[in-house]
């Protein structure tokens, strides 16, 4: 499995943010193709954390990530996030390997 990681820093404004995001950003993401589960959450927490907001979805592959986002729907995803995150965002990616044992 491979997993997509965004991170959001603190919104000038909260309630916008969620409002948008949820409303508007989320039924974009879940039309990625290949997407096999996604979830977000605005309760990121810790000490010092400069972080407000997570979404995290996986994939098959590294490649159906790439495929997903080079698609127009992952293009559409891209092209909205200065709509609700000015500031941008953290993104990641990575190879999700299971524990043994």
């Amino acid at each position: 499995m491979h997993k997509l990681l965004v991170l959001y820093p603190e919104p000038a404004d909260r309630s916008a943010f969620e409002d948008y995001y949820v409303n508007k950003h989320l039924p974009l993401a879940v039309k990625l193709p290949g997407l096999k589960a996604s979830r977000y959450s605005f309760g990121v927490a810790g000490a010092g954390s400069p972080y407000y907001a997570v979404f995290e979805a996986d994939f098959d592959s590294h490649e159906d990530l790439v495929a997903a986002m080079s698609s127009p729907e992952g293009q559409a995803v891209a092209a909205d996030v200065p709509n609700y995150a000015p500031q941008g965002a953290v993104v990641v990616d990575y190879p999700v390997e299971p524990l043994l044992g």
